[in-house]
């Protein structure tokens, strides 16, 4: 199987890349990134496109042909981003653009993370985004559409985030046997990696007359994550 990376230099971008070496099935992996390190890892050839999003809105670089599905990991925060408008454009207008391509070049699957409690209907900004983009996906039909839906993020970034650092000792202190409350635990961005993997193997597409929608939520992240560990 041969891949389109999005977002490969991220927190679950990182991971997708370490999870995949154990999978045989996958050949190859395209990486977008302005800035990457081109090694090819051991029995995992990747290809990396340098480009930017402004070479992708203008056409000068699109999304190949002959892929089997497209990753897409992009996300950032409204104070990284530089306010509302930028997240915006970074956590809705990449991602729909990547998967209208994903439609026209008939490629079988989009995998996405967005986030727990998207809805378009949200009070919350963030939230909101989220779902509206959700909306918007599945309005296109791609065969297979996988929304992953996880809480906090558990990983080494590169940048730091008070935020998810004050979930993840909060969420450290959650038993894992109270499962109304797993739902909203903190996840290992390795776990959610892992996840979208075992969609890509096990979830198969149909066609565009029968298109599926799978939402995997939080807790299921967790179950997927613990039960393929490495």
């Amino acid at each position: 199987m041969k891949i389109l990376l999005l977002g490969g230099t991220g927190l679950v971008g990182k991971q997708v890349l370490l999870s995949l070496l154990f999978y045989p099935q996958i050949k190859k992996v395209i990486v977008w990134a302005r800035n990457f390190e081109t090694s090819s890892k051991p029995n995992l050839p990747i290809e990396v496109v340098k480009a930017s999003w402004d070479d992708f809105q203008s056409g000068k670089v699109s999304i190949p042909e002959g892929i089997d599905a497209v990753f897409c990991c992009l996300g950032t925060t409204i104070g990284k981003a530089g306010g509302p408008d930028q997240f915006r454009e970074i956590d809705f207008d990449y991602p729909l653009l990547a998967a209208r391509q994903t439609k026209e070049k008939k490629i079988p699957g989009f995998y996405i993370i967005t986030a727990m409690g998207s809805d378009p209907n949200s009070l919350i900004f963030y939230n909101r985004v989220k779902g509206e983009l959700e909306s918007e996906l599945k309005i296109l039909k791609i065969p297979f559409l996988g929304i992953f839906r996880p809480s906090l993020l558990i990983g080494e970034r590169n940048e730091f985030r008070m935020g998810e650092k004050i979930g993840e000792m909060v969420g450290s202190f959650i038993p894992f046997g109270l499962l109304g409350l797993k739902k909203f635990k903190p996840i290992p961005a390795e776990y959610v990696a892992k996840s979208m993997i075992y969609s890509l193997l096990h979830d198969k597409p149909t066609n565009e007359t029968h298109p599926i929608v799978k939402i995997y939520e939080n807790d299921t992240l967790w179950e997927i994550g613990k039960d393929h560990s490495f």
